[in-house]
């Protein structure tokens, strides 16, 4: 090889190759390099490893490297890291099998062709290996991110199942993932590996630093974890292997924390398997998980459509019906006015079909659904009766209609003041009665203050339903902030933190973007109820908290401990009527809009966005984004900690 450089003291420097003019030579020598690298013991090896993994992170569709045997390289690389504890242990070493496995991950993410090269260079054996955990869970983490992009691709997939051990190690890794990163690494700040810190901190260093990416890379193990467990799951074969009940039941719980929300998880495992007959059957013999997908499915999750997926495969098979129907019908009611929910068109009209169709099945069936949740149904039938015989009332019918409900909605809101709770719940539900369907805006002002009554009358389920609805009513879906902040409470009032902290966490976006003077932010400063709320949440859905319990890093498993104490004043924090209150008590019942938008040219303007899914994700996270970088919550302890962690 010719001398590129006289200043280089390493012969053959991979740095110095790189920056051979002449192409052929470069080739050559690349060649050379990635031949001999796996052989030799010299020191500073880490450096040009490090320097092609950050070239595989930038440009993860460049085939040179690949014609020139990286995969090859890559993989005797993680099995000398795993044959040589000596040289492993020697020098900088023990970070090169990590970066290895993560520059096979980075070049067959989006490739398939590469994916193929992959194979066919031997990098599965390795990557197994790392992906038991012979090194660390740091190496398991990007073993497992190779493994999933591999077993992503149709021409691949049957290297990785050929592997037997791949399906069960990897759904072993998801429910054990969070419990080893904490033991491991999070529990005991000075037992932490230092090789660990770096790649954690990429040597910025820092305990608060390392704790937070510690967080976020044990909810990346678990999901990409699911994310293999995935591929496997549309094919029929491996249903029985992944469909066990003590595996399923911790789906709904494995969310990815916020640091990770661009994973479905197993929200998006569970509609994998729901989508396959033979996969409905085990999900609808679990009644938690039912139970799961109704909450998931009113809320403000990303993921909220593939809950409602779910609930609608499995109330269309006839031989799962009859399990789930008296448990989902309510959820799927509640969100039969929801227009548009990302790629979903016209959803209400489909969840409000699925149920007709449910009600004329059993009707043939020996399987009968409750006459609870059949009268429920046709309730639900007879408001779409009604909407089209509305449709064709002269306008002067809808306008007395439109007063009608007003002056009982008023009445409503004056009872309320006065503190008959019970008898403003009464005109709210009259009011309800009487308002032209049509009429979208006062509709969700109308469920919203009903919700308000029965979280202060302690009935924390019919205010779900009842924000619920509201916020499927408005425009955009899932926006109104006081629905949110009204469901958000109710959650919590039944033990459901994730949901709530969600809740939550838009209330404070909306509430900062809102040109209400009752709900905009002062000087861009989180209300004090919604910060505690928010904190109170955030440690009862800490990703580590189960583990963190189980190894005595939470001395009490209530609502008021964590891992940063007990705050003082947790059973202290606003109730329903005191913590709506956005302006020293002048607006305690949050009559959200002006009686203006009874005007028809308003009504008129009912319409839902038409967005895709990706951009109904994309606005989500967006507004979960804006406010994360905005706030920033001020523990007992001191310690400030931020809504993403």
């Amino acid at each position: 090889m010719d001398k590129v450089s006289t200043d280089c003291p390493y012969p053959g420097c991979f740095f110095c190759v790189m920056k051979e003019g002449n192409p052929s030579k470069r080739r050559a020598s690349v060649l050379k390099f990635f031949r001999e690298l796996p052989s030799q013991d010299d020191d500073g090896q880490v450096l040009p490893i490090s320097g092609l993994w950050n070239t595989a992170m930038a440009h993860p569709n460049d085939p040179e490297f690949i014609e020139l045997g990286i995969f090859e390289c890559m993989a005797a690389l993680i099995w000398k890291g795993l044959k040589n504890r000596r040289w492993l242990s020697h020098d900088q070493n023990i970070y090169i099998p990590y970066y290895a496995a993560h520059i096979i991950g980075s070049y067959t993410m989006n490739m398939e062709e590469f994916a193929e090269r992959a194979v066919h260079a031997g990098v599965i054996p390795p990557l197994v290996e790392l992906l038991r955990g012979r090194l660390t869970w740091v190496e398991q983490r990007v073993a497992v991110r190779a493994l999933g992009h591999l077993a992503t691709y149709p021409s691949t997939f049957s290297a990785i199942a050929n592997h037997g051990e791949v399906l069960e190690l990897s759904i072993e890794l998801a429910m054990s993932s969070l419990e080893i990163v904490y033991s491991h690494f999070y529990q005991y700040v000075d037992r932490r590996l230092s090789y660990h810190c770096d790649l954690l901190t990429r040597g910025m260093g820092g305990v608060e630093m390392e704790s937070r990416k510690a967080e976020e890379w044990a909810s990346q193990l678990q999901c990409w974890s699911l994310q293999l467990i995935n591929c496997f799951a549309f094919k029929t074969e491996f249903l029985s292997v992944i469909s066990k009940p003590e595996f399923l039941i911790k789906l709904p719980g494995m969310w990815g924390g916020l640091v990770n929300e661009n994973s479905p998880a197993g929200i998006g495992l569970l509609r994998t398997i729901c989508h396959n007959k033979m996969g409905r059957g085990p999900i609808a013999s679990c009644p938690s998980i039912i139970e799961s997908l109704c909450n998931i499915a009113r809320s403000s999750d990303d993921w909220q459509y593939m809950a409602i997926d779910c609930l609608l495969w499995l109330i269309q098979d006839t031989s799962t019906c009859h399990k789930v129907v008296d448990k989902a019908v309510p959820a799927l009611l509640d969100l039969s006015e929801v227009s548009t929910l990302g790629d979903h068109k016209n959803l209400g009209n489909t969840i409000i079909n699925v149920l007709q169709e449910c009600i004329q099945s059993q009707a043939a069936s020996r399987n009968s659904i409750s006459p609870r949740t059949k009268e429920q149904i046709e309730e639900l039938l007879n408001s779409k009766q009604r909407l089209k015989w509305e449709k064709g009332m002269p306008k002067e019918d809808l306008h007395i209609k439109q007063a009608a409900a007003l002056v009982v909605k008023l009445e409503g809101n004056s009872l309320f003041s006065s503190g008959n709770i019970t008898g403003a719940a009464s005109k709210y539900s009259e009011a309800l009665s009487l308002c032209p369907l049509r009429s979208k805006k006062e509709r969700v002002v109308l469920f919203s203050n009903r919700a308000q009554c029965h979280l202060l009358l302690q009935q924390p389920l019919a205010a779900i339903t009842d924000a619920t609805r509201a916020l499927s009513l408005h425009n955009p879906v899932n926006r109104h902030a006081k629905s949110l902040w009204r469901r958000a409470q109710a959650y919590d009032m039944i033990g459901l933190a994730k949901e709530s902290l969600l809740d939550a966490i838009l209330f404070i976006n909306e509430c900062s973007q809102s040109n209400d003077p009752d709900l905009s932010l002062r000087q861009n400063k989180v209300p004090d109820y919604a910060e505690r709320l928010v904190k109170k949440q955030m440690r009862s859905a800490w990703l580590f908290r189960e583990a963190a319990i189980k190894h005595g890093g939470i001395q009490c498993e209530g609502d008021g401990g964590g891992i940063y104490g007990r705050e003082s004043d947790d059973s202290e924090w606003e109730t329903a009527s005191e913590s709506d209150i956005g302006n020293d008590g002048r607006d305690a019942m949050g009559d959200d809009d002006d009686d203006s938008e009874w005007n028809n040219e308003e009504e008129g303007k009912d319409s839902y966005d038409r967005a895709s899914i990706k951009g109904v994700r994309t606005a989500q996270r967006n507004s979960r984004a804006k406010k994360v970088a905005s706030y920033s919550l001020t523990l007992p302890d001191g310690a400030n900690l931020n809504v993403h962690i």
